[in-house]
């Protein structure tokens, strides 16, 4: 079966690349040989992460800039990351009633799924979604993100290049500033640009901007869009893809790349360590240890020390 998934998966199979996916989304990994397969075929996509805060238009902006990379001869993926749903376990958003043209469309993958509860955005299991896509031949991923709170941050850690979307009603520069904004963001929109005080934002956006510059000096680019009525999306598009030419010809892609990829391979330990060690006698011990509320006024690294080390 895995084997057969891998093929299905490099020949731009949608259903076995659906399975796939299903798979890892419900902890049913496939062996061993699926993930260096899926890998080594991973490389030539770029992964753009799109995110902001609920209402901002994401999904109408992923949707037109898709028209563009499908305009130019590429193939697209897209991972839209929404609320879990506490009642199914599933994505609360999951019809993304304006992608559903693409139904059929074997240039265009589109999957919703739960964040899962994670504390951020986007759910542990996206970055071998990416995996996955990226060997069926997408040239571009696009990784939509729930956009609220933590989630903003958590684009970092699976994108080539990160776009925040704001709206006019955003808020105040304090309130960007609070947000962290300013460090992820490598392009900000602020979509639905008809409205009032959307000038008033932008320019506020842009000298903050100018004074806080990234750590590689780097000043973010900052784009109008109306997207429902297909305004700005097109110098949306083309700003993207020459930022990507720049930091490509800089080198800043690579070092990303491997900051990333150093990162992942600290969570999958991490990850491994925790699940292997908290085995059913250690949660029954720490049940036994804490069997009252008196027991909590002992030291928790105490109790820590004593599961660990016996």
């Amino acid at each position: 079966m895995p084997h057969d998934l891998v093929l299905g998966i490099l020949k731009n199979n949608h259903g076995s690349i659906s399975k796939a996916i299903t798979l890892i989304e419900n902890n049913q990994f496939p062996p061993e040989p699926f993930f260096c397969d899926i890998h080594k075929n991973s490389f030539n996509s770029v992964r753009i992460g799109i995110t902001g805060p609920p209402g901002a238009g994401k999904s109408t902006l992923t949707n037109l800039l898709i028209e563009f990379c499908l305009a130019k001869g590429k193939e697209v993926g897209v991972i839209a990351v929404d609320p879990t749903s506490p009642f199914t376990g599933g994505a609360l958003l999951g019809d993304r009633v304006r992608m559903n043209k693409y139904v059929g469309d074997k240039r265009v993958f589109l999957r919703s799924m739960g964040n899962h509860c994670d504390l951020g955005g986007l759910s542990s299991k996206v970055q071998e979604i990416g995996d996955v896509l990226a060997a069926s031949g997408k040239d571009y991923i696009f990784f939509e993100t729930v956009g609220v709170g933590q989630g903003e941050h958590d684009i970092i850690n699976v994108a080539d290049i990160s776009i925040v979307v704001l709206v006019p009603e955003s808020g105040d520069e304090i309130q960007l500033m609070k947000a962290g904004l300013i460090e992820i963001a490598d392009i900000f929109v602020i979509n639905k640009s008809d409205r009032e005080g959307s000038n008033r934002i932008a320019s506020t956006l842009k000298n903050i901007l100018h004074i806080l510059k990234k750590q590689d000096n780097r000043e973010p680019s900052v784009f109008n869009t109306i997207a429902n009525k297909q305004k700005g999306v097109l110098e949306l598009f083309n700003g993207i893809e020459s930022y990507l030419k720049v930091i490509d010809k800089e080198g800043l892609l690579d070092i990303r790349r491997l900051e990333r990829y150093r990162k992942r391979v600290f969570d999958i330990i991490q990850n491994s360590l925790e699940t292997s060690f908290w085995s059913r006698g250690k949660q029954k011990q720490l049940i036994d240890l804490t069997k009252n509320i008196d027991e909590t006024s002992i030291d928790p690294h105490k109790v820590a020390k004593q599961l660990l080390y016996g």
